[in-house]
């Protein structure tokens, strides 16, 4: 008992001696600039202060070298580094980002205490009834049915005959591997074939070229990597992105990747990149202009012929991010709606990124990067011409690659054919627009910008909307939180268009939203504090060492 009273009262100590120290350093510099000022009126202080902020507000407008938001956040980033490094307080907020990481690994679902997994090989080999019986209980772990439509994105199709295919096709190839072109042929043919097909659908001519990668993020790095070392054939030795703050964060890791170095520039009301922005933002650094068609957070799509003639003008590439909508936009016209122009039948667009594994049906772990022509996609491959295992060249990061999930792919497109994507547009964008309609007729909900795809983002003005997305996962739904502004979105795909699906959402939707009208939660719960309490944190470092907890507890066995 006296040891926990001498503990307590050397804490209180620290406390005291924290605060005394704190108030002397205040005085001091209140006494400092006092001072400093002694000689002058209140009015001319006055009006010295009021002349420099208008100043600096005017540089800050008309200099383009300087980005408001990047040094403001490099700015904070230093402080707070500085400020988590003091004795006392670095401990303080140490503590408390610990309390948390904690909390959030006892939330997930493998924190269960009745959880077992296999800490080492088995002693002997299993049977195959027996490997099945013990999926069946792993699928068990799972709480949200995504058959049934309960998902926002994830899962963009569930067509029996499409799966049956698939799976029969991903089984003759389960051990090919397109690295050995000379052993897989068949594999490689239909990767060919792939990207031709991808390069018809968005207007690529002869001279047009792509590849096949693992995915929307592969496809955006590779892309970021040949413009990259186009720069550095140019001499630009700090090669810089100038992208939307709304960009998919694979351009981020693009950047913190490549040694590249990403300027974010701001979004208009209806959430498309801000033109003046961009505009001011290029400099003599800048080696890749960035398009959304659509952006992931609020399915808006970025004016691409107006970020063209920017990138034309001055002779820098642009990269139209169609990883989303990549298997939407070609077939609007033939779907009964207004045409967008995006792909290489606008000057200026010299790279196009689009997912296969959503919206073209594909296996997961697919996707293309295309380019207008060969010489940028050289600037993506990888070749060492001496090394002891012989000459070695890899069009994209990977080496070895599934040649099933190619065939898969190759598979799904061939079966869909454009007719068939065609119909599966009109049924998404139906589903798409009815949710869209509807929520705007909602009392207390508002759709974020003028979305014309998939993608419909929901906010509020009259209660926490991280509240909403609580209550609708509460009622079995999975939907995406967004942050800046505060939103959630749903991603429609074809399991949206079941029979019943969308009038169950917008009935649980307009239910949970009349509640927090009537009755606004005061202390948010669950996911709801959560995303409020991240949101707020100025201090963004937190925010990692909350992330790396979630990365590691899922993986903790």
């Amino acid at each position: 008992m006296a040891a926990e009273l001498k503990n307590e009262s050397f804490t209180w100590s620290n406390e005291i001696a924290f605060w005394v120290s704190l108030k002397y350093v205040t005085n001091s510099a209140r006494e400092a600039i006092n001072v400093l000022f002694l000689e002058y009126e209140a009015w001319q202080v006055a009006c010295y202060t009021i002349a420099t902020v208008i100043s600096i507000h005017i540089i800050l407008k008309l200099y383009p070298r300087f980005d408001t938001r990047r040094n403001y956040n490099e700015i904070r980033k230093c402080f707070f580094y500085s400020l988590r490094r003091l004795p006392y307080i670095g401990k303080k907020i140490q503590d408390e980002v610990d309390k948390a990481c904690k909390d959030l690994q006892s939330s997930l679902f493998n924190a269960r205490a009745d959880l077992a997994y296999l800490q080492k090989l088995p002693d002997t080999g299993m049977k195959c009834d027996e490997i099945f019986a013990l999926i069946q209980n792993y699928e068990l772990l799972g709480r949200v049915n995504w058959k049934k439509g309960n998902v926002s994105g994830t899962v963009y199709n569930y067509d029996r005959e499409l799966t049956k295919l698939i799976t029969k096709v991903y089984e003759r190839f389960v051990w090919s591997n397109p690295l050995h072109t000379d052993v897989f042929p068949e594999v490689v043919k239909m990767e060919a074939e792939v990207i031709r097909m991808c390069l018809s659908m968005f207007h690529g001519d002869n001279l047009s070229c792509g590849s096949v990668t693992s995915g929307g993020t592969e496809s955006i790095l590779m892309a970021c990597l040949s413009y990259r070392n186009r720069g550095y054939k140019l001499g630009i030795s700090q090669p810089e992105i100038v992208a939307p703050i709304t960009a998919h964060a694979a351009f981020n890791k693009a950047c913190d990747y490549f040694g590249m170095k990403l300027i974010s520039v701001p979004v208009d009301r209806n959430f498309q990149v801000d033109l003046i922005a961009m505009r001011r933002a290029i400099t003599k650094n800048t080696v890749m202009l960035v398009a959304s068609a659509p952006q992931y957070p609020h399915g808006i799509i970025d004016d691409v012929e107006s970020i063209a003639q920017i990138a034309s003008s001055r002779r820098i590439g642009l990269h139209v991010d169609c990883c989303l909508g990549g298997f939407i936009l070609p077939f609007l016209n033939d779907a009964g709606y207004d045409e967008v122009r995006f792909d290489f039948t606008v000057a200026g667009v010299t790279s196009i990124s689009a997912d296969t594994h959503k919206y073209g049906f594909a296996p997961k772990g697919s996707s293309v990067i295309l380019y207008r022509d060969l010489e940028q996609r050289h600037l993506q491959y990888f070749s060492v011409s001496d090394w002891p295992g012989g000459i070695y060249a890899s069009p994209s990061i990977a080496g070895s690659r599934s040649g099933a999930v190619i065939a898969g792919c190759w598979a799904a497109m061939v079966y869909m054919g454009w007719p068939g994507y065609v119909k599966t547009t009109k049924k998404i964008l139906k589903v798409a627009y009815k949710i869209r309609d509807q929520i705007k007729k909602i009392d207390g909900l508002y759709v974020l910008g003028d979305p014309k795809l998939s993608v419909i983002a929901i906010g509020s003005k009259k209660f926490d909307i991280y509240q909403l997305n609580q209550l609708m996962s509460d009622k079995g739904w999975n939907l995406n939180a967004l942050q800046f502004p505060p939103s959630i979105h749903i991603c429609c795909t074809m399991t949206h268009a079941q029979p019943g699906v969308v009038i169950k959402f917008l009935r649980d939707i307009k239910e949970a939203a009349a509640l927090l009208v009537k009755e606004p939660q005061t202390t948010p719960t669950g996911s709801a504090a959560m995303y409020g309490m991240a949101q707020t944190i100025p201090d963004r470092s937190i925010i990692t060492d909350l992330t790396n907890a979630f990365l590691d507890g899922i993986y903790k066995t």
